[in-house]
């Protein structure tokens, strides 16, 4: 009798342990951070539903809580030739609900451990570009005020030098790795000091950049004068012109720019026309 009632003591100090562990384990669960998903295809088709990135959900101008955020930049009046990357950013969206959130080549999965969402549009002026620019500016100050790294989806290259004000302001200067045909450094455009084309000088004049750790990687086509990117060398900036990148890894070159760059907050920027016109003819 005494054995089975120290049994039944047993039995019942390890129920109550099983009871607390279940309550500790409910509790762990409760408090475990989740991670915004993109929409499952099996549940809801992919060409169904709101056009967002990556089909995440929308959070509008609202960066509350997120590590990352994707916006849109619909801008294309500060372009010198075709117009059409104001319908950029609604595109991109489309085209995205065929990612899917883990990439089988490098292992990324980072819905997995990042909180992120779109938080829709700059509000822009399409009858002016310096009070679109201010625009983006101000939007962009508000959803980083947190920290929240924002990821840009535009739109003309314009766009970039208001991005760049408003993350100075919380970081200072910047590291830059810049993909493109251009340098954009170009003084002026038909006399205007803020164009897609002028977007780099502003931000190394206006003190947006550690230069001497920006790198320019793709520079390709004709040119106005053999010192088209004279001005861009003497502020540090390392060029890579498209020749140097054929038929070989870009490995060695990455790691040399990580080198370089070190722990420098750094933004990064890819123009459209870095691809060959082959494959992306409808640049502005």
């Amino acid at each position: 009798m005494a054995f089975v009632g120290a049994l039944s003591r047993c039995r019942a100090q390890f129920n109550t342990l099983r009871t607390l562990g279940q309550a500790l384990a409910s509790a762990q669960c409760t408090h475990r951070r989740l991670f915004n998903q993109p929409v499952d295809p099996n549940i809801t088709p992919r060409f169904s539903g709101i056009a967002t990135m990556m089909r995440l959900p929308h959070q509008p101008a609202d960066a509350t809580g997120l590590d990352a955020c994707f916006f849109g930049v619909p801008l294309d009046w500060g372009t010198s030739n075709r117009s059409g990357t104001r319908f950029g950013p609604r595109q991109i969206r489309g085209e995205s609900s065929l990612l899917r959130p883990f990439n089988s080549a490098t292992g990324a999965a980072p819905f997995q451990s990042l909180q992120v969402a779109d938080v829709g549009d700059a509000p822009l002026n399409p009858y002016n570009l310096v009070k679109s620019v201010d625009a983006i500016e101000e939007f962009v100050t508000t959803i980083t005020k947190d920290g929240c790294c924002p990821l840009a989806l535009g739109g003309d290259h314009t766009l970039t030098l208001p991005v760049l004000r408003a993350l100075a302001k919380r970081h200072g200067r910047i590291a830059l790795v810049h993909v493109d045909a251009h340098s954009d450094t170009t003084d002026t455009m038909r006399g205007e000091k803020i164009t897609h084309g002028t977007t780099f000088r502003r931000a190394a004049e206006e003190g947006l950049l550690v230069t001497e750790k920006s790198i320019q990687i793709g520079l390709r086509g004709s040119g106005y004068t053999p010192g088209d990117y004279d001005w861009a060398k003497a502020q540090g900036f390392r060029l890579v012109p498209v020749d140097k990148c054929w038929h070989k890894s870009l490995v060695p070159l990455m790691d040399e720019v990580r080198q370089n760059i070190g722990n420098e907050p750094t933004y990064i920027s890819f123009d459209i026309d870095g691809l060959d016109p082959a494959f992306a003819p409808g640049t502005g």
